[in-house]
């Protein structure tokens, strides 16, 4: 079983657990033709650049207590870009922090500027750090375009990296998630005693916030005597007008409304489940 403390920690020295959120994040859209599909990439280019990448990760720092020291960035020719944001573990003025006691992060605000595109970004914490790359991809014949995020956040300390888990989700707007949370090596108390993790979880679902977990359906799959916990989500209710890309769905017939949705659906279970499955036809 998980090795929790008392809710104030008394370490013996600096606390050396490593804990570890990452995040499979994709959007799904149906682009019919060859000008749709091009402008699909175009918004993701312009949505999804360095510069809001980066701004994407100067939030999650401030969220999980993290201080930036340094920004390095680099979009590329035709499509990408590169961030590297070098930052302490925690705030140049450190707060009486207690990992015993965190509680589900905060959500973008409707006007907060997020976004992420095909690009990567780096975030180098002191022992630590953010990544972020992105992947555009797309079906060879049912018109459906893919935009993948894969996220890292490595934190060392008393900093931790689920704070940023609903700020990071909403920020995408994502169709399906995948998410994996791990606490690995060790941190002593004052007594000697070995502390494997310094707060209680049970799913990464304790720390979202009730209108991702309205939002959401999810499986779990938990090692806990490991002290790994894996979670997949996706939305939870089909609309067609939030997949198609361009033109409202209206402008197809019923049967072709039908056939989309049928493509949307598949491509979306076999993200999910990870596996091919056998066509509708």
């Amino acid at each position: 079983m998980a090795q929790y403390s008392n809710p104030k920690l008394r370490l013996h020295g600096f606390n050396n657990l490593t804990k570890s959120l990452s995040f499979n994040i994709y959007d799904v859209a149906y682009a019919k033709t060859p000008a749709e599909h091009a402008k699909y990439i175009e918004y993701i280019d312009e949505e999804f650049n360095a510069e809001r990448l980066t701004q994407i990760l100067t939030n999650v720092s401030s969220i999980i207590g993290a201080n930036i020291l340094n920004v390095a960035r680099q979009d590329y020719d035709p499509q990408g870009a590169s961030v590297t944001i070098l930052i302490s573990e925690e705030p140049v003025a450190p707060v009486d922090h207690d990992p015993s006691e965190e509680q589900p992060g905060p959500i973008p605000e409707d006007d907060t500027e997020l976004v992420i595109h095909k690009e990567s970004v780096v975030g180098h914490l002191d022992k630590s750090h953010i990544t972020v790359h992105t992947y555009p991809e797309s079906h060879p014949d049912k018109n459906i375009s893919t935009f993948r995020a894969d996220i890292d956040v490595s934190t060392c300390g008393v900093i931790s990296p689920l704070k940023a888990l609903n700020y990071l989700i909403h920020s995408f707007d994502s169709d399906i998630v995948t998410m994996d949370y791990r606490v690995r090596g060790f941190t002593r108390e004052v007594d000697g005693q070995k502390l494997f993790i310094d707060h209680e979880i049970t799913s990464i679902q304790n720390f979202m916030d009730d209108e991702t977990l309205q939002r959401y359906s999810m499986i779990d799959t938990n090692v806990y005597q490991e002290n790994i916990f894996h979670t997949k989500m996706h939305w939870s209710e089909f609309d067609l007008d939030r997949y198609v890309f361009g033109e409202a769905s209206k402008q197809y017939s019923e049967a072709e409304r039908e056939e989309i949705s049928a493509n949307l659906k598949h491509e979306m279970d076999e993200i999910f489940y990870q596996r091919n499955m056998p066509s509708m036809k």
